[in-house]
């Protein structure tokens, strides 16, 4: 089953990897910090050596995005995102798992889900069937 993994963030300070700029992150003590980077790599790794990573890419700043809603037939553009959220999507993974519970285990090792939060989506193939 395929899921997506929607990573949120401050977009304070918008460079990738994100949790290596939030200030929690960046208070930890130097070993514990070195941890958890080793920990976003080892499941970068892990999880493209089992074939269980589809895809992974880091959105642009949010300063950068265009909202598009179509009213009367006319499309209506509007700059950024909705601006009152204080996390915003910063990235995803689709990953290829056994079941929602590895897709689970996967977005929490994630280190962002430490300081922000990552979400679990399952994806629905053509025939819709797997729902």
């Amino acid at each position: 089953m395929k899921y997506l993994l929607l990573i949120y963030s401050n977009p304070e300070n918008w460079e990738h990897p994100m949790f290596l700029r939030n200030p929690e992150f960046l208070a930890m003590p130097a070993a514990e910090r070195e941890a958890l980077t080793r920990q976003s790599e080892d499941l970068h790794r892990e999880i493209s050596e089992s074939g269980e990573l589809l895809v992974a890419a880091a959105l642009a700043d949010p300063l950068n995005t265009r909202t598009v809603r179509v009213r009367d037939n006319l499309p209506v553009t509007t700059d950024g995102p909705y601006q009152e959220a204080k996390e915003q999507l910063a990235g995803y993974l689709v990953v290829d798992c056994e079941d929602v519970q590895r897709a689970v285990e996967i977005a929490a090792r994630i280190p962002d889900a430490r300081f922000a939060a990552v979400e679990v989506l399952p994806i629905m193939g053509m025939s819709g069937q797997e729902m």
